[in-house]
């Protein structure tokens, strides 16, 4: 049974009318009739959906006028359902209230939906019938300015849109269709609510709702991509109840990653199959019935569903895997963090969650910090350092600012030295399931960028990492599907600032207290702690030392510091001054800007080196007579004016890029150069 097409009901309330509103249902009906059968049935179909459902329990005398509890209850429900029957004029008692009801759909916006129990909506228009022969009665008794307002009023409810009962087997399916449709206004009108204090919300609403082409009889999936806490699931929850009421059903599944993985998909299958059909005690032998059952049974039915959180393409196909298995006009729309999904499904648009723009970012922390739209005078400075550190992700700007709330300059100072030691956890774990989620040499890349690299050329990135042997042709577009970096418009890796926190915070916790026995080293204070001390391990992998200015400091590291690092495969040093005497077996990448030396040292023999870089450097002949690098493949010395000649390349089969640009006193090439059967670039 659908819904008639009558009159035009009103759809929208007054926003005043809301705080009136006590009841989402004011039951209409005369007990007789429809009581202990149809109406018993209803009221108990929505009290177990939640809906507050007021209906009369009295047993009134003939003739005692309406009470004004009565009359309160009506003017605060949200929906009036009429039960229009065969006999319901022949009750003033159901007439008052009607005329009560056609009253506050005019003054108030009330909803009200007629069930025509088993009668004609023309008899009602028209008072032909029964009602003609309740209204005889009537008119003998009552006055005729009362008679005329019923008549009125059962003439407009005629002419609303409503349910037409025909068939006694069908009331059931009636019931699941009206409590259906009830339900989903409600979950519509609760709009306004829900969007309250999303900042940024309402163009983003918009821009997505276009992706939906709700207009469009096909059926659509739509996926919302973005890196954690940008705001996925609430762009998606928002969206849900703006177009819910514009399909036959709906399902919201949440947090599918972390559900699937404590309770099984088939859970998942199962609420879905609910929620559309409403059929509780349907039996799924496993998944795989499952997909039977969803595609079978949804494949007639025009429905919104929403899958929150798939983060691998199984979970995917085996609750939402074709088109077909939803009926025409259906809308699945896809929260991810990892692209790759969306388009090895085949989805029909993807949408990607931007962060906050600047004016949008303030707001939303103001509104958390300050309960105000703007920064307190007082507090200009720190906000704006929070801001920063927050970079637009929403997330971040809601739990700096709820925590900031109430507190004085003095302690968002404290809090702000503190999270340069001590990340938000609350924030940290939302970021960290997508790292979780790499495979190993996606997460060495990962760390790598989060410690050294971010915002430097891609090309170089790569080349870096390709020296690793990371396999960065593959690994860099894992991490660009799953959010964690992005590839900007001048060709740089950048990676969000908390992103990179997270990175450098996971390195750091390997071993709080000794940086020699974490992977990575970066910051100053652990490098000179390890080296100074000769606390190095073989845990350490990488290490970027930057100008000290403090060339005293350096005299005190250690010239065999590096003796102990076995594992050190990338070392980059900048305007350093010390020099070891020793370098582990294992350093593929030698990156050391300003090297100080003429040549390099007759003991520097690397095995692995892959990449030598001595950019800008002291060097007048890179190293004396032959030696082997069986592995090296690039040599870049860029900008050392100094060097004279290039050394004997025999020992170097393998080269590949040579880079002697802007050596300006560079005068002799060593014809051994002529033997590099693998050398594809040179630059002079």
């Amino acid at each position: 049974m659908a819904l008639m097409d009558t009159e035009t009901n009103s759809s929208t309330f007054p926003s005043s009318s809301a705080a009136r509103w006590k009841y989402d249902v004011f039951l209409n009906f005369r007990g007789e009739d429809t009581r202990y059968k149809f109406m018993g049935h209803l009221y108990d179909a929505l009290t177990r959906k939640g809906i507050i459902t007021y209906k009369d329990n009295e047993k009134l005398e003939r003739g005692k006028a309406i009470s004004a509890e009565l009359l309160k209850a009506i003017e605060e429900s949200k929906f009036a359902v009429l039960i229009l029957s065969e006999n319901y004029a022949s009750s003033t008692w159901c007439l008052d209230e009607l005329a009560k009801i056609i009253s506050c759909k005019k003054e108030m916006g009330m909803i009200v939906l007629p069930i025509f129990h088993y009668v004609e909506p023309s008899d009602l228009r028209k008072q032909m019938g029964t009602f003609a022969q309740a209204f005889v009665k009537h008119e003998e008794k009552e006055s005729k300015e009362r008679v005329e307002k019923w008549r009125d009023a059962l003439t407009q409810a005629g002419n609303l849109r409503g349910w037409h009962l025909k068939d006694y087997w069908s009331e059931i399916e009636d019931i699941k269709d009206i409590v259906g449709w009830i339900s989903l206004h409600l979950k519509y009108d609760a709009f306004p609510y829900i969007t309250k204090d999303l900042v940024g919300i309402y163009s983003r609403m918009v821009e997505f709702e276009s992706y939906l082409a709700i207009g469009s009889n096909d059926v659509r999936f739509i996926g919302i991509w973005g890196m954690g806490g940008m705001g996925k699931t609430t762009l998606a929850r928002v969206v849900y109840y703006m177009v819910s009421k514009k399909f036959e059903a709906c399902s919201f599944i949440e947090d599918v990653r972390e559900k699937s993985e404590k309770d099984g998909l088939l859970s998942l299958q199962q609420k879905i199959i609910f929620d559309i059909l409403m059929e509780a005690d349907l039996k799924i032998r496993d998944q795989y019935d499952g997909v039977l059952n969803i595609k079978n049974r949804l494949s007639h039915k025009r429905i919104l569903l929403v899958l929150d959180d798939i983060d691998v393409l199984d979970k995917l196909n085996m609750l939402a895997g074709e088109h077909d298995w939803f009926g025409p006009g259906s809308r699945i729309i896809i929260t991810t963090r990892d692209v790759h999904v969306l388009e090895a499904h085949g989805v029909d648009r993807i949408y990607e969650v931007q962060g906050l723009n600047e004016e949008d970012a303030v707001q939303l922390f103001c509104l958390k910090a300050f309960k105000k739209k703007h920064v307190l005078d007082d507090y200009l400075e720190l906000s704006n350092q929070f801001l920063k550190y927050s970079s637009g992700l929403p997330l971040a700007l809601e739990v700096l600012g709820s925590f900031l709330f109430g507190k004085s300059t003095i302690e968002w100072k404290i809090a702000l030295d503190r999270l340069k030691e001590f990340p938000e956890e609350a924030i940290l774990r939302v970021l960290r399931i997508s790292f979780n989620g790499l495979q190993k040499p996606q997460n060495e890349i990962f760390l790598h960028i989060a410690c050294f690299f971010n915002h430097e050329k891609k090309d170089h990135v790569v080349e870096k990492l390709d020296g690793l042997g990371l396999y960065p042709g593959i690994g860099l577009k894992e991490l660009l599907d799953k959010s964690l970096l992005k590839i900007m418009d001048d060709n740089l890796v950048w990676m969000h600032e908390l992103l990179e926190e997270m990175g450098r915070n996971i390195v750091s916790q390997e071993c709080p207290d000794d940086p020699g026995k974490r992977s990575r080293l970066w910051h100053f204070e652990g490098i000179d702690k390890v080296l100074r001390k000769n606390k190095g391990t073989e845990a350490i992998q990488a290490i970027d030392i930057w100008d000290t200015n403090n060339e005293e400091r350096e005299t005190r590291w250690n010239p065999k510091a590096f003796l102990k690092m076995s594992n050190l495969k990338f070392l980059r040093l900048n305007d350093i001054g010390y020099v070891p005497i020793h370098f582990p077996d294992d350093l593929r990448i030698l990156d050391w800007s300003n090297f100080p030396l003429k040549s390099l040292p007759s003991s520097f023999q690397l095995d692995e080196l892959v990449q030598l870089y001595l950019i800008e450097s002291k060097i007048e002949q890179l190293w004396i007579g032959i030696k082997i690098f069986e592995k090296l493949k690039y040599i870049n010395l860029t900008y050392s004016w100094d060097l004279i000649t290039t050394p004997d390349f025999t020992g170097v089969p393998n080269l590949e890029k040579l880079i002697l640009e802007s050596c300006g006193n560079l005068c002799k090439l060593h014809p051994s150069i002529g033997i590099l059967k693998k050398l594809i670039f040179l630059n002079l």
